[in-house]
């Protein structure tokens, strides 16, 4: 059983309509639209999505680290990762390396890809060996030099290692002149260039990205130094402390769960080829919505605005805007431990030193544990595919190594893969671990409830069905976030009432600050539905008092007015009346 949602097109644009053409944009529904949900039966059946695909998890024996030993910090980092998992000290490999995020072709070669490759023959960690590779209808038989035997899988690089390797205009290939001119450049992430090490002997093509054999790999066994890849991820970001925090909120989702909401920014460009974006993303979010994540999907063509309430993130795929903006760019990001955070964009990554531009050095700056990211400009087709990505990480249970790489359709190309190689937040048995973390108490049996119950609702279930079973659930009378759920489900029922009781009990819960702004939010316009204009009134006052730096305050404003002017509230009109007039002369 496998969830390829998408086929598996190899290239595309990404700043570039040109490669190849792709096939029109469905259509979108509205902004802030929750996906769907299907009506069925009420199962504890999470068990079923999750045990199909329960593997034993890698250690620190299946990981080489390799630092900079120019860079003091580099090493700190490697040795942390190494005393966190285990890694064997004979595992950990220091190279001098330029400071720069940037290195020659060169360099790469004769300080990186060489010592790396001849340091793993000379400590048995592996073994290049000959290949006879049968005949074929293009191809004679032939030898190749590849690893033949590996005792590692993971290599992970430390904050200190530089990023792109540059492009060299001085080095001349055989190249297929029927390629496309913006495929011919050798520019390329140290990355995805170091995962086809255990091929280094092959003296491939360093010009232009290669066709990845293990994209969409459903078999984790395939994914392995000798069928030509090897599994690379770095702890890096804008400091050495937020690299070595990786492998902490890592681990600590391992042990825990990965939980919380999953957003999803779509593009619906009407640019044919544009549509393979917006797939990939949409497939994501239905793998995650029939999982059970509360799924929130922003189908308009820009991105979340900043006023959108992103509250408790678990997992956030989106595009297209070349920094980072909108909820992602307030001072504080509600990222749940062990958060994967990914934005599609040509220079997403080329800078991992930055906590203000372009999106993966912020994102990590925020708090996200795992993302990826381009250094240089991919073409569409030459990122990752997330719907794939999704399927592997959340629904089989892959390690986050293993999941970008069977994500990515071309390697020697431009992606860069930053957090833990062997983070694995999905690998326990759901159901088993929904039971323990409730026996616990744990803060996070709320969310393990929340996605039981939304599975169910994904799966067939009605909420009808669900709506007793949460009011009776007693955790729910302590939970913000099941409290916010049963009124979600309340509306859905056309019930406004009984959804306004269900978003009280969730403010005087300890939601948390996003939570509090989307809950408050959803009451007030809730109560004005009930003519109850005191209340809505009393709720929207108080969001401005709590929130002063609220990005819309015009929008809250604008709904005071004609309450205000109702209740015949003459001082509070004047106010609004005012406020209004300057915010709109501000926003021009």
């Amino acid at each position: 059983m496998t969830y390829d949602l998408i086929s598996a097109p190899v290239v595309g644009a990404v700043g570039s309509p040109n490669w190849p053409p792709q096939p029109s944009p469905a259509p979108r529904p509205a902004f802030r639209a929750r996906c769907p949900h299907r009506p069925a039966m009420f199962v504890s059946a999470l068990l079923l999505a999750s045990a199909l695909f329960l593997h034993a998890a890698d250690s620190g024996n299946d990981v080489v680290v390799v630092y900079n030993t120019r860079v003091p910090e580099s090493k700190e980092v490697a040795e942390y990762y190494a005393q966190r998992r285990a890694v064997p000290k004979d595992h950990l490999f220091g190279f001098s390396i330029t400071t720069n995020q940037e290195m020659s072709r060169i360099e790469f070669r004769e300080s990186l890809q060489s010592p790396l490759a001849k340091a793993l023959e000379n400590t048995h960690l592996w073994h290049i060996g000959s290949v006879i590779v049968p005949a074929t209808t293009n191809k004679a038989r032939h030898v190749e030099w590849r690893v033949t035997q590996s005792k590692i899988r993971y290599l992970t690089l430390c904050y200190g290692i530089p990023l792109r390797i540059a492009e060299a205009s001085n080095i001349h290939e055989d190249i297929d002149e029927t390629a496309r001119p913006e495929l011919r450049r050798n520019v390329a992430a140290v990355d995805s260039e170091l995962a086809l090490l255990p091929m280094c002997e092959m003296k491939l093509p360093i010009a232009g990205p290669l066709r990845n054999w293990t994209y969409t790999s459903t078999n984790q066994a395939w994914l392995h130094p000798t069928n030509g890849v090897l599994l690379v991820a770095r702890l890096d970001g804008p400091n050495a402390a937020i690299a070595r925090g990786l492998v902490d909120k890592a681990m600590e989702a391992e042990t825990n769960g990965l939980w919380g909401r999953a957003y999803f920014d779509m593009r619906n460009s009407l640019d044919p080829n544009m549509k393979q974006g917006d797939d990939w993303i949409r497939g994501a979010s239905e793998i995650c919505r029939r999982l059970g994540f509360e799924t929130i999907v922003d189908t308009n063509a820009d991105t979340f605005p900043a006023d959108f309430p992103m509250s408790q993130i678990a997992i956030y795929m989106g595009w297209y805007a070349e920094n980072v903006c909108g909820p992602l760019a307030r001072p504080t990001v509600e990222f749940m431990p062990g958060a994967f955070a990914y934005h599609l964009h040509s220079f997403s990554g080329d800078d991992l030193r930055t906590t203000t531009t372009r999106w993966v050095g912020p994102l990590l700056a925020k708090g996200a544990t795992a993302t990826m990211g381009c250094v240089a400009e991919p073409y569409l087709g030459g990122t990752p595919d997330l719907a794939v990505f999704a399927a592997r990480f959340v629904f089989q249970g892959y390690s986050f190594g293993e999941a970008a790489c069977a994500c990515q359709p071309v390697l020697s190309w431009q992606t860069t893969v930053v957090g833990d190689p062997l983070y694995r937040p999905f690998g326990k048995n759901a159901d088993l671990q929904h039971q323990e973390l409730v026996k616990q108490q744990s803060k996070f049996a709320e969310w393990s409830w929340l996605r039981l119950f939304n599975f169910n609702l994904a799966n067939g279930k009605s909420p009808a069905e669900v709506v007793p079973i949460l009011e009776q659930l007693p955790m729910r009378k302590k939970s913000s976030v099941l409290c916010e759920k049963l009124g979600d489900l309340y509306v859905e029922q056309g019930k406004p009432a009984s959804a306004v009781h269900a978003y009280e009990e969730s403010l005087d819960l300890k939601p948390s600050p996003q939570q509090r702004i989307r809950v408050t939010l959803e009451l007030g316009d809730k109560l004005r539905e009930l003519n109850k204009e005191e209340e809505a009134y009393d709720y929207y006052v108080t969001l401005l008092k709590d929130c002063p730096d609220y990005p819309d305050k015009r929008d809250i404003v604008q709904k005071l007015l004609p309450l205000a002017r109702k209740m015949n509230k003459d001082a509070d009109v004047e106010k609004y009346e005012a406020e209004l007039k300057n915010l709109s002369s501000l926003s021009k």
